[in-house]
């Protein structure tokens, strides 16, 4: 059984995943183009995933046919992707809420969002907004985000998370949440708006980056 992911799979049922992941929901005909393998070796390794409890399937009536299914990742694959969030670092949170409240979870996030920001703001020095976007993506990516980002025709541009790398830890406390976009803020120094959020059931986390003159 799968115990871990990264973002270069060796095996067909991890690579299944991994795009399960990007992609939120996919049917097997949209795993046989990416995999370039066939029907009948797709739906064999879904069976086994399904076996495991990685992979849920949801039918779909079409207008012309037999219906078809499409395939998402469970609860439990959430754990093969990379978790910055230790369980010392949610027992800490729940230390301080005990002690403090809300408050005080609040308080020791912004002192912590504090010092990172002071860490990695020589990293977009000197730099456009799209190399700062770039630059910011890359910093989540690194942390376990799954994130990219891309230019808009409408001169804004997104970034991407795949994968919340706290998640457990943000289902409880959603001040980590509050967080992000005040991070890539002050990165950015331009407003960060969140369109998509992985907490209320989208696929993935977006947040949409408009240039100053815009505002």
């Amino acid at each position: 059984m799968i115990t871990n992911l990264s973002d270069s799979p060796a095996k067909t049922q991890e690579a299944i995943l991994l795009h399960l992941k990007k992609a939120g929901e996919l049917t097997v005909n949209d795993l046989c183009d990416m995999l370039k393998i066939t029907s009948m070796a797709v739906r064999r390794h879904l069976v086994g995933l399904q076996k495991d409890g990685l992979i849920l399937s949801r039918m779909v009536r079409q207008e012309r046919g037999r219906p078809t299914y499409k395939y998402k990742l469970s609860d439990k694959a959430a754990s093969l992707f990379p978790q910055a969030g230790s369980t010392l670092a949610l027992d800490l949170l729940d230390a301080i809420y005990e002690q403090s409240g809300s408050k005080g979870v609040m308080d020791l996030l912004s002192i912590r969002n504090k010092k990172r920001l002071e860490r990695l703001k020589a990293r977009v020095e000197n730099k456009t907004l799209a190399e700062r976007v770039a630059e910011v993506a890359k910093i989540f990516s690194e942390e376990g985000y799954m994130t990219e980002w891309e230019a808009l025709p409408d001169g804004n541009f997104i970034v991407y998370q795949r994968h919340c790398a706290v998640h457990e830890m943000a289902d409880k406390y959603r001040q980590l949440c509050a967080m992000e976009p005040q991070m890539m803020e002050s990165l950015l120094q331009v407003p960060v708006t969140r369109e998509k959020y992985i907490l209320r059931n989208d696929p993935i986390c977006a947040y949409v980056i408009k240039p100053q003159e815009q505002v």
